[in-house]
């Protein structure tokens, strides 16, 4: 409850004066604390902030670097993904099996693995010489 509380409250603090779209996000690290963020966006838009990236952001600056859960919530007629390159920032420090979970504003939820949302994806293994 802790982690939906997170993402609904940061939710309100979005910046978005060009698509009114607000977008919430927390994410409980590996020890079990909160890391919440919301989308900011730019009059240049691909330059604006997912709310994904903020909270990954707040739990690497707070000094942790493993996700355990993830928790997204927008207004929306249904639960939003995370963006593609947020699927490849939350599988950086998540695991395949990371529990992610859609909501909308109205309470539907979708939930999902981090490979169900990301699959075939390139990680540090692909990096290794043979």
């Amino acid at each position: 409850m802790e982690l939906v509380k997170a993402a609904r409250d940061v939710r309100e603090n979005a910046y978005v004066p060009y698509s009114g779209f607000k977008v919430g996000a927390a994410l409980r690290g590996a020890s079990g604390r909160v890391y919440a963020g919301c989308n900011v966006e730019n009059v240049a838009y691909p330059e604006g902030t997912c709310a994904e990236a903020g909270a990954i952001a707040a739990m690497v600056a707070a000094g942790e670097t493993t996700l355990a859960e993830v928790y997204v919530v927008a207004e929306s007629p249904a639960p939003v993904p995370p963006c593609g390159g947020c699927r490849q920032k939350l599988l950086e420090f998540g695991a395949p099996d990371t529990p992610i979970t859609m909501a909308t504003t109205s309470g539907a939820e979708t939930r999902m693995t981090l490979s169900e949302l990301l699959p075939g994806a390139f990680g540090a293994d692909h990096m290794s010489k043979p």
